[in-house]
């Protein structure tokens, strides 16, 4: 138990509090829960598609596995599981300019107008990226509003330095060294 937790407090974090309280505590906490800010990008028909995802977490070494979690609604979705391959590029700090159009309600092929964008293997790669992973999707679950998709990574491309963009609180950040 946590040395700031009194004995109330562990009590009514195991109480049966109202839904809609714990949406609202599950998305604080969250926001406490630093992530590695991603494009997923698939192409279909020569249209490309893109979004931002923090979402992103390695599943196995063997084979190597990555899961995605992607909404339902997303203009990414049904491209992304009909073509049933993709590419989930790790931003680097200076990339922070595209989140804003990965994340906003603009057009599909009018996001890639921003940043440096190349095809490899019929995918959009987002040239500078910390690292690309090539996946063909293995898997899908869904929960909720989300399809958890389960990609079997088939190529990485990785950067040498490493400064990636993060996501913490709402916003953009970056990482640092600690000196032990």
């Amino acid at each position: 138990m946590p040395s700031n937790w009194t004995e109330s407090a562990l009590t009514s974090a195991f109480a049966r509090p109202q839904p809609d309280a714990v949406t609202q505590q599950f998305k604080k906490a969250m926001r406490r829960l630093t992530g590695t800010v991603t494009i997923i990008a698939a192409q279909e028909h020569s249209l490309r598609y893109g979004m931002l995802v923090t979402a992103v977490n390695a599943v196995c070494m063997e084979p190597p596995a990555i899961l995605v979690c992607v909404n339902r609604n997303a203009s990414i979705h049904e491209p992304l599981t009909r073509t049933g391959r993709f590419s989930v590029n790790l931003l680097e700090e200076t990339q922070h300019g595209l989140v804003l159009p990965f994340s906003s309600k603009i057009g599909h092929e009018e996001r890639f107008g921003h940043g440096d964008w190349d095809e490899i293997g019929g995918l959009p790669v987002l040239r500078g990226a910390q690292a690309t992973l090539f996946c063909s999707i293995d898997s899908v679950l869904s929960y909720g509003s989300h399809d958890i998709v389960v990609g079997h990574v088939e190529g990485v491309d990785c950067a040498e330095a490493v400064s990636p963009l993060l996501w913490q609180d709402g916003r953009p950040t970056a990482s640092r060294l600690l000196h032990a």
